[in-house]
């Protein structure tokens, strides 16, 4: 039978605090990123404007369409050869994820505006609102609503995908359980704590949005 030993990672705890710590900086990033990449989209994909409409969603569409792994490769690997430029592991990863969680965020934001009655608009037009003051006070308003838990959701997804960084070599959490893993050939151990840390990371997520929507009722 297998003799589990989980003391013996001990001694490697300042290795997975600063996995843990590369991951959340990592995932805070994109997700502040994104979310901001998505909110413009998303507005910009209700746009009267048909070029923008059908621009924009090229964009979401072939982020939506490939696999997040795929598009992190091609960020760190064939862009800066078509660019001539030199990008960091981090930087490639930072940009990749964040054009990634933009796109689903873009949709997040476009589905939420929609699900508002378009009376709502014509109302606060009648009231002598400007579009954009309707936008931000009547709309917007009502709109994240519908958009909360589809947010976290995502917000939950961006820091999953960080666990992708040690693919290029990038020390996240992920990444360092590798290196323990190698060095005590110990991986179900390693493994396992690895798991749990990312559980406890993303455990409070779902938490939050609950008591946001209690909140709000």
């Amino acid at each position: 039978m297998y003799v589990w030993d989980f003391a013996s990672l001990w001694e490697y705890r300042s290795l997975l605090l600063a996995g843990i710590g590369t991951t959340l900086f990592s995932a805070l990033t994109v997700i502040a990123a994104g979310l901001s990449l998505g909110v413009t989209v998303g507005l910009g994909r209700l746009s009267p404007r048909r070029c923008l409409r059908g621009a924009l969603g090229v964009y979401v569409a072939i982020f939506q369409c490939t696999p997040v792994l795929v598009q992190l490769l091609w960020f760190y690997y064939a862009l800066p050869m078509l660019l001539g430029i030199a990008l960091t592991p981090m930087s490639a990863a930072m940009l990749c994820l964040t054009l990634y969680g933009g796109a689903f965020y873009a949709e997040i934001v476009r589905g939420g505006m929609l699900a508002v009655d378009a009376g709502q608009t014509l109302a606060a037009l009648a009231l002598g609102m400007t579009r954009a003051q309707a936008l931000w006070r009547v709309v917007l308003p009502q709109a994240l609503r519908h958009m909360t838990a589809p947010l976290a959701g995502q917000s939950a997804l961006q820091l999953k995908n960080t666990a992708l960084l040690s693919v290029i070599a990038i020390p996240d959490l992920l990444h360092q359980g590798q290196l323990i893993a190698h060095e005590t050939y110990r991986p179900l151990e390693i493994y396992t704590l690895v798991a749990a840390l990312y559980f406890l990371l993303l455990y409070p997520i779902p938490i939050l949005v609950k008591r946001l929507e209690k909140a709000r009722a």
